[in-house]
């Protein structure tokens, strides 16, 4: 006659479970550093956002500031320049997101292509190499190239007869630059990702489509682009999220008094009211309602990626 067990089943699925995880504590272990880091560095930040609802008082900290409610909300959105900022942000992230995006995406097809893997390494070495410059190295190399007087563009442009061109002061100009830039600087680092992701495509793929008759070009469209569809879509859902971030150091350096109607963003306005002018309330809210923009954006395309059958983010 069998023994009645002494444990229920729930009990032993718990049991099962702990020795599982037990089992595999090596895995865990590697995963506290990056747990870490969100904590400390993601997490534990986000309780300054009270700070957004208070009059902020540095000498009686959180605890002792007056809470306001939405007033900083509402100042912001009452502030005569607020349009002029969110307008730029949209658009400087529209255009970064029209030209910048697809870059990496294209390199990494390229780089996909080459058969020869010490060519192959020598150009992405290459093209890795400006995400390590800073920003304040690049802006100088822009200022030394495009600047009206002595930049070597310019130079190049009247002897050839023609008037310098106001490169770095035009209105017409910054846009163009601060993209050109970006793409520069960080289209090589972005192909990482998605050079990944091709590592993991079959090869008898593409060995199938050349027995039947598929060209390069076919063998892209058909395979390779498929292969990635989701990772490209996973990596634009979360540039979303950042769709009213810029960056302040690169607008920082470039920006100048003649550009600042198409170059001020959020970023350097929370500079100018924050840092600057010491108001941490109401910038502690300029960034919040980025934030919320970009959960909203977040979401919304998470949705209609799964509405069209795709895995999304979530």
């Amino acid at each position: 006659m069998n023994q009645p067990s002494l444990l229920s089943r729930p009990e032993l699925a718990r049991g099962v479970r702990r020795r599982s995880s037990w089992k595999d504590w090596e895995l865990y272990m590697m995963l506290i550093p990056g747990a870490l880091f969100f904590i400390l560095f993601r997490y534990f930040p986000m309780w300054g956002i009270i700070i957004s609802f208070q009059d902020y008082n540095p000498f009686g900290g959180i605890w002792k500031s007056e809470w306001v409610g939405l007033q900083h909300f509402v100042a912001l959105l009452q502030y005569d320049g607020f349009w002029r900022i969110f307008r730029n942000s949209i658009v400087l992230s529209m255009l970064n997101l029209i030209f910048f995006f697809p870059m990496p995406i294209i390199i990494a097809l390229m780089l996909n292509e080459v058969r020869k893997r010490a060519f192959k390494n020598t150009i992405q070495s290459i093209i890795y190499m400006p995400h390590f410059i800073s920003w304040v190295v690049v802006a100088g190399i822009t200022y030394l190239l495009l600047g009206t007087q002595g930049g070597i563009v310019n130079e190049f442009v009247v002897k050839a007869g023609g008037e310098p061109i106001n490169f770095l002061t035009s209105n017409e100009w910054f846009r163009t630059l601060i993209v050109s830039q970006s793409i520069w600087k960080e289209a090589g680092w972005g192909t990482i990702i998605f050079l990944a992701a091709l590592s993991g495509v079959d090869p008898q793929l593409y060995e199938a489509a050349v027995v039947d008759g598929a060209n390069r070009w076919r063998q892209i469209w058909h395979i390779t682009l498929p292969a990635i569809r989701s990772t490209i879509l996973i990596m634009l859902i979360l540039r979303l999220g950042h769709i009213l971030d810029n960056g302040f150091e690169q607008i920082f350096l470039m920006l100048s008094a003649t550009t600042y109607e198409v170059g001020d963003v959020f970023e350097t306005y929370v500079y100018r009211e924050g840092l600057v002018g010491g108001n941490y309330s109401y910038t502690t809210a300029v960034g919040l309602f980025k934030s919320v923009i970009g959960l909203i954006m977040v979401v919304a395309a998470n949705r209609l990626a799964k509405r069209f059958g795709e895995e999304g983010v979530y």
